[in-house]
């Protein structure tokens, strides 16, 4: 760095400022300082950083499923703000395993990240894990689900508000016989559940028990869950899924059954995955806006590490959207789009 000084005729502080994006330097003495760093082959020495700064300008993503392009999506939109300004971030996949999920943080903690962005497979927020997280004052900031008593930084969606407006819109396309492909029982599966059943009962609906069937988080067990449905009578005429995975999986039970999709029974997820719009019935979802939870948590989780204080726990709630498209449109509505 004292070579780049030297040669740029600025001081060291500016060249060490150039190279970790920081906000004070004017874009034309970053490009310069970034060009001739590259000229020289310039590779920071992490080590000697951490030491002085004493920072890793590593952050930790701890997620529940890596093959979800929700939380692909997530990952995404915390980059586009953690790495410029320095950081590293190491993803980790918990499989919704709770156990698993805290030997994957004590791992990392033992690697000194500045912080954690969490979507949590713990079902409270009062486990050893957390209480392990406060004793360390560990920067956290939890994302997607929200475990019961947690005191943390959260941001999200409200999964009470996802259940209701997935199982309205199903009712807005004349469905009376509504069932629900039910997610793990952890506090997003819990909270669309109580969506659900909360709209049914303001429309005087009713929710038989044999209507709610668990399907978990992923495609087949989707696919197994409404086969089941299938099997009642009556038949569901619109079915609410955990995720769009369910969703895709119990689309093709339906199809396989020679029944139409939304003719006879209509469906709706959430989470709007990439591919929801390329499946054989394009899927109705509800969109979460994935990419500004990354973008917010990485926003919040940089102000917890720069700040010389505690702050008081902080909830960023976005808005969800429906998207409909042919899997349940029965009837013409004004909404956006995917």
């Amino acid at each position: 760095m004292k070579d780049i000084a030297r040669a740029l005729d600025v001081s060291v502080m500016t060249v060490s400022k150039a190279l970790r994006n920081h906000s004070d330097i004017s874009e034309a003495t970053r490009r310069r300082v970034l060009q001739l760093a590259r000229k020289l082959g310039y590779q920071p020495n992490w080590v000697a950083r951490s030491l002085v700064s004493r920072r890793t300008y590593m952050v930790g993503l701890v997620i529940p499923d890596l093959m979800h392009s929700f939380f692909a999506e997530v990952a995404k939109g915390a980059a586009s703000l953690l790495e410029p300004a320095g950081y590293h971030i190491v993803i980790l996949n918990s499989e919704e395993d709770p156990q698993t999920e805290e030997c994957q943080i004590a791992a990392l903690l033992a690697r000194n990240v500045d912080g954690l962005i969490l979507a949590s497979a713990q079902r409270n927020g009062t486990t050893r894990l957390f209480r392990t997280l406060e004793e360390r004052t560990v920067n956290y900031v939890l994302i997607d689900r929200l475990p019961t008593g947690a005191r943390a930084h959260y941001v999200g969606c409200e999964d009470e508000r996802i259940g209701e407006m997935a199982t309205e819109h199903l009712i807005r396309q004349g469905c009376r016989r509504i069932a629900h492909l039910r997610g793990p029982d952890i506090p997003t599966g819990i909270g669309r559940y109580r969506g659900y059943r909360r709209t049914l009962a303001r429309h005087g609906l009713k929710a038989p028990e044999r209507y709610v069937m668990p399907a978990r988080h992923h495609d087949e067990a989707g696919y197994e869950a409404m086969q089941k449905l299938l099997r009642l009578r009556p038949v569901p005429d619109g079915v609410f899924c955990y995720n769009d995975p369910v969703a895709a999986g119990a689309i093709r039970a339906i199809l396989e059954a020679g029944l139409r999709v939304p003719e006879d029974v209509a469906v709706i997820g959430s989470g709007n995955v990439h591919y929801s719009d390329l499946l054989r019935v394009p899927l109705s979802t509800i969109d979460q806006n994935s990419l500004e939870i990354g973008r917010r948590a990485a926003g919040l989780l940089l102000e917890l590490i720069e700040s010389k204080r505690a702050l008081n726990p902080r909830r960023i709630i976005i808005e969800p959207r429906l998207i409909v498209r042919q899997s349940s449109l029965r009837v013409r509505e004004a909404v956006s789009r995917g």
